[in-house]
């Protein structure tokens, strides 16, 4: 068999990581969207989202990859990727017109043997329902983005689930090629077992975060300490040495919220019981509000208009988000109050409100302020020092969730330091 050539079509975040990993692995990769000046941007090289290593990825891949605005570009494909974002509304329900029109568009143009693969994530029953390609040539496959991590995931996957018709059957030659170039397992099923298989991994996600917040919490208010805890709970076999325990401020981005939303829709409509799933909504939301509780009870309550600086606006590190962003969601809550921020990539203008002033500086946006918080832990946070941070500060009060600066050196400093997990300490 000659190498498989592979297209992806939307150029999302998604789509453009998928394609750059698939392309590294030594495949001809064909890259379609529709929009001509999405095309342009990226034959230049500048690309829509942040990403790191992206930019290198795309430079190595050299012709292997290419651009395309023209749907008649993926005729001579083996493999086309359906990769469009997959929006949300404000209860978590997904707005599937995207990948249903990208596939109606493609599928005229696809070669008679070519195979389709919907690479957004969907709601179960979306794949088998679809009208063509036929079944033995229309599979759904998991996606593996983690904003921040994207590169990585994709270039080095834990492992490949693939959704078809019938997993007893074998999976199509050039996709079992393209997949196993990777090196990792591959684990066939029926189309719906694939789509909840995605949601099943957030939910188990959700729930080590909602562990983790849950204790940290009660840590901070009896005196013990969550980082104490975490090590021994990462040596418990049943709970392992890679599980996300680290508290933070809820359930940030679109994709955890909406496969929450997603189950409870689904247990409504066939009679089960999804009522842990509710809760740990509610929980989500009552940490994610921490920062603005702690800086209203330890400052703002008694000076309303202070000036508070925000170090992070992107909902995480290493990405341009703010899809369910804690610290705008904290900002919102800051009526009245002057707010100074910084964020590495996103720009104040993304928080819309006349309270907020953006600075290009850390340590400027935070000269004269009563006081800081950390809310997104970008790396480029914890190279300052709390010695510099206090000097630049009018205050001495300093959130930090994710503990991106060292609480010693914060208390040598004379600021009075609050994290998550731990008793506050000033």
């Amino acid at each position: 068999m000659t190498q498989p050539v592979v297209a992806f079509a939307g150029m999302t975040h998604l789509g453009l990581v998928s394609a750059a990993a698939v392309a590294s692995a030594g495949f001809e990769t064909v890259c379609f969207d529709k929009d001509d000046i999405l095309i342009a941007r990226l034959k230049k090289g500048d690309l829509p989202v942040v990403e790191p290593r992206l930019p290198e990825l795309l430079k190595s891949n050299g012709r292997r990859q290419t651009f395309t605005s023209s749907v008649s570009d993926i005729r001579g494909c083996d493999i086309v990727y359906v990769a469009p974002d997959v929006s949300t509304d404000d209860e978590g329900r997904s707005d599937t017109s995207a990948p249903t029109e990208l596939i109606n568009l493609i599928v005229p143009a696809m070669g008679p043997q070519a195979v389709l693969v919907v690479l957004s994530q969907v709601e179960p029953g979306f794949t088998r329902a679809l009208s063509a390609p036929p079944p033995e040539r229309r599979y759904y496959q998991v996606e593996t983005l983690v904003f921040g991590r994207a590169v990585e995931r994709a270039t080095q996957p834990e492992r490949y689930i693939v959704g078809c018709a019938d997993p007893g059957r074998p999976l199509d030659a050039a996709l079992k090629t393209v997949l196993s170039a990777f090196n990792c397992p591959i684990l066939t099923m029926r189309y719906e077992s694939a789509e909840l298989a995605k949601i099943s991994i957030n939910c188990c996600l959700v729930a080590s975060v909602s562990v983790a917040n849950t204790l940290a919490e009660l840590c901070e208010a009896i005196g013990a300490d969550w980082a104490e805890i975490v090590p021994a709970l990462k040596l418990d076999r049943r709970i392992g040495e890679f599980s996300y325990l680290k508290p933070g401020l809820g359930i940030g981005g679109g994709n955890l919220e909406r496969d929450l939303a997603t189950v409870g829709r689904l247990a409504a409509a066939n009679g089960t019981d999804a009522s842990v799933v509710a809760a740990w909504v509610q929980n989500s939301r009552h940490r994610r509000d921490w920062a603005a509780r702690t800086i209203r009870s330890v400052l703002l309550d008694r000076k309303p208009d202070a000036t508070v600086a925000v170090w992070g606006l992107a909902y995480k590190e290493n990405t341009h988000s703010v899809k369910n962003s804690p610290s705008l969601a904290t900002i919102s809550r800051l009526n009245g109050v002057r707010v100074q921020a910084h964020d590495p990539v996103v720009p104040a203008s993304a928080v819309a409100a006349p309270n907020v002033e953006g600075f290009a500086d850390p340590l400027a946006a935070a000269k004269g302020a009563d006081a800081l918080m950390i809310l997104t832990p970008w790396p480029d946070y914890s190279r300052i020092t709390p010695a510099e941070i206090a000097k630049a500060l009018s205050g001495k009060i300093v959130l930090d969730p994710y503990s991106v600066l060292d609480a010693g050196a914060a208390g040598r400093a004379g600021l009075a330091y609050y994290t998550l997990g731990r008793a506050a300490r000033d």
